[in-house]
């Protein structure tokens, strides 16, 4: 018998992703195997390229990153280092062999300057320092063949397994009676669960090039907010208020909305909304833990 294709998820024991990932690759044919900082020095070229010939996975996705964008700021070269370097050890040990990976990006690589979804073809621009390490973390697989890697752009995650806005916005509702919400940034929220298995497809399906992978429809900041505060039939008033308001130290994409029609034109797969996809998080993950 054929034994299970394996696939390793770096960052998989307890990343907001990866742990979806795990959780969608273990109700499918694959065999998941985690890698994180608890298993080791995970940014040491050696051990990893060690660790990655001994698991030899037929594909690897990476979930680890920089992620905390306005600390980026002040530690410019430590999010390059995560986001950059990283990258090239893991291109560095599998340059070579028919391992495949699966990088994970972000809107926060454009500006936001236009105001339609942002394809694939669209020329990336970021004002960010973690926006200009993620675009630096894509343009470091370019060393290899173009048919061993593909890069899924995806953004404003929530989900189960780990603290996300989602799940804060309704955190600070239980302790207030109204919060402060930004309405002038639209974006595209997306629901891990789901990435998580658009990437299996991609996978299995040897998808390369890049690929926005988010959930249908846009919203800003204070729509996803009232949205989650409404399917949570909580009091909490929500305050729609101006990026002016809440200043903080990266700039953010006034408006960074993802076209998902590659991915639609890869897998077959058109994205649910997002606000299908939050009303699923809530009633499956957030509620029954909080009620």
């Amino acid at each position: 018998m054929k034994s299970a294709p394996k696939a390793l998820v770096l960052g998989g024991h307890t990343g907001l992703l990866g742990q979806a990932l795990m959780d969608a690759l273990a109700r499918s044919s694959w065999r998941a195997i985690p890698l994180g900082r608890q298993d080791g020095q995970i940014q040491d070229v050696n051990f990893l390229a060690r660790t990655i010939k001994r698991i030899a996975p037929a594909v690897m996705f990476n979930t680890i990153a920089w992620t905390h964008v306005d600390l980026a700021e002040e530690y410019p070269a430590e999010a390059m280092s995560l986001n950059r370097g990283f990258v090239s050890s893991l291109v560095h040990s599998i340059k070579g062999t028919s391992i495949r990976l699966v990088q994970y990006s972000t809107d926060f690589v454009f500006n936001g300057a236009q105001q339609t979804p942002y394809t694939v073809e669209d020329a990336p621009k970021p004002e960010s320092v973690y926006g200009v390490t993620k675009l630096a973390g894509e343009q470091a697989l370019g060393t290899l063949p173009p048919e061993q890697y593909c890069i899924v752009r995806t953004a404003w995650l929530f989900g189960p397994g780990r603290k996300n806005f989602v799940s804060t916005i309704l955190d600070a509702c239980r302790k207030r009676d109204h919060i402060d919400v930004v309405h002038d940034q639209t974006g595209s929220p997306t629901y891990t669960r789901d990435i998580a298995q658009w990437s299996l497809k991609l996978a299995e399906l040897e998808t390369c090039g890049i690929v926005h992978a988010v959930n249908g429809g846009e919203a800003s900041w204070c729509d996803l907010a009232c949205e989650a505060v409404n399917l949570a039939e909580t009091s909490c008033r929500v305050n729609p208020i101006s990026s002016a308001q809440w200043p903080q130290k990266a700039k953010r994409p006034h408006f960074s909305v993802l076209d998902t029609r590659r991915l639609t034109q890869a897998t077959g797969i058109v994205p649910r909304p997002w606000p299908l996809a939050l009303r699923e998080y809530l009633y499956r993950e957030y509620l029954p833990l909080h009620s």
